[in-house]
């Protein structure tokens, strides 16, 4: 029962601070990614996403001594992980910003884990609903309808593109 005992940790504050970070660098990407796509179509702005990523990526493992050769045999797989991890969802949300605002992309974005529950519940079998996280997933629903308030529905702010609000469930 290591798991139990480490969800028992209560967290430092530098914890949260990171936390806090982490939520405004993800925030805010909506943000610039809308502020973006009023000039860069959106598969080019994945792409310069991606690029800019890989080229972090590839100058640490050059730095670190992995050359070339050791990942030829990988190009199969880095490629289906590209294309399913980067390029698809990344290509949604985008373009899914460009019928929405990217206020509510970020709160639909936030009903990802939401969403993940009830679908490890559906298709794993160590990954069961109990009813601790029934209502960890109800109250964070409540949070997100919270968020998004009833004037969004009345106003058409939500509701007016419901293939880029899918858009942005179906990556998540």
């Amino acid at each position: 029962m290591p798991v139990a005992k480490a969800a028992t940790k209560k967290m430092s504050p530098r914890i949260w601070g990171l936390l806090v970070l982490l939520s405004l660098l993800w925030g805010g990407s909506f943000f610039f990614a809308e502020v973006a796509l009023a000039q860069i179509p959106p598969l080019v702005l994945v792409f310069a996403r991606v690029a800019v990523g890989a080229v972090a990526l590839l100058s640490v493992a050059v730095a670190l001594g992995h050359g070339w050769a050791a990942w030829r045999p990988l190009l199969g797989s880095f490629l289906i992980m590209g294309l399913l991890n980067n390029l698809l969802p990344f290509g949604l949300i985008f373009w899914g910003q460009t019928q929405i605002t990217s206020g509510l992309a970020a709160i639909l974005n936030a009903t990802t884990p939401l969403f993940t529950v009830v679908l490890a519940h559906c298709l794993t079998d160590d990954e069961k609903m109990t009813p601790r996280r029934l209502c960890g997933d109800l109250l964070g629903l409540a949070g997100v309808a919270v968020m998004m308030g009833q004037g969004m529905v009345s106003q058409g702010i939500i509701g007016s593109s419901v293939p880029a609000d899918l858009s942005l469930h179906l990556v998540a």
